[in-house]
């Protein structure tokens, strides 16, 4: 697989289906099915506004995870924006460079066509954009399993990302890696998951005091997760900081390394200095 450093990365999130199946994992299975003519007909009906703000999607989680893989050269959502359950999203997801795609349904009940835009949109893309090495899809739906197997045939690491429980196992199969929403650094997990079972450690949230502290520990908590090992560079630790925050800079922040950065923030952070290489990675009780 192509470096990091020369990973080159294109994004293509179904929102529709995240939004609905994030809306059924929050409330239960086909709540969306049962509350969609009340979310379209009055969304900010004080029951439905709670239940839509409880399934609110983490925008910033699945960019940042798309960027943990290299630098992002296209992100498109797909989904009709005029519906009011997808448009509260509009100014968050233009803040982090994201084209919307405007599709219309083609009936009240219809599916919009998601899935053959985006699949047209993304085999076009490799064959414009052939420096393209990962290509990220966050949807559930089999129907994007031929999507998958074709951009791996065209030479790309194929991601995938999608909500748990309503995720086809196929389309897992067919990504070289696959991880589900609920798991992203910064995702908190449901309600009901969390009574289910002890949340995994994936699934905290960052609860450092400033951002600078915040962005260190997401850092962290994404490449520890990419790469299954605890201690990591402090250089890729860095690099990612960047991606995540281009104006990230430890020399602002009044430090004269990235190290001493890293050591002034011990309950986000150890630090191993004795080798050749400075590696740090999550303190003791976030891990």
């Amino acid at each position: 697989m192509t470096e990091l450093q020369n990973a080159r990365v294109a994004v293509y999130l179904d929102f529709d289906n995240i939004v609905m199946s994030w809306y059924d994992r929050v409330h239960g299975k086909n709540s969306y099915s049962r509350d969609r003519q009340k979310i379209i007909s009055d969304a900010a009906n004080p029951e439905i506004s709670e239940r839509l703000t409880a399934a609110t999607i983490d925008v910033g989680a699945i960019i940042d995870y798309a960027t943990s893989f290299g630098t992002l050269v296209l992100t498109r959502a797909y989904a009709d924006w005029s519906s009011p359950v997808n448009a509260v999203y509009r100014s968050q997801l233009v803040a982090r460079a994201v084209d919307l795609v405007q599709l219309f349904p083609a009936a009240a009940y219809a599916k919009n066509g998601a899935d053959i835009r985006l699949a047209v949109d993304a085999v076009e893309d490799m064959f414009r954009l052939p420096d393209l090495t990962h290509v990220v899809i966050v949807a559930g739906d089999s129907d994007y399993v031929p999507l998958a197997q074709r951009c791996k045939r065209l030479g790309r690491f194929v991601v995938g990302v999608g909500v748990a429980g309503s995720t086809a196992k196929s389309l897992a199969a067919a990504c070289d890696q696959f991880d589900s929403y609920d798991a992203l650094p910064g995702v908190a997990a449901p309600v009901q998951a969390r009574k289910d079972a002890a949340p995994a450690r994936r699934r905290a949230r960052a609860s450092a005091a400033d951002p600078a502290e915040a962005l260190l520990d997401r850092a962290l908590r994404l490449e520890t997760d990419k790469d299954d090992v605890d201690w990591q560079h402090a250089s890729a630790v860095k690099s990612l900081i960047k991606r995540l925050d281009p104006s990230f800079s430890e020399k602002a922040l009044g430090y004269k390394s990235f190290s001493e950065f890293v050591k002034a923030h011990p309950s986000i952070a150890e630090v191993d200095e004795s080798g050749n290489v400075v590696l740090i990675r999550l303190a003791a009780d976030r891990r």
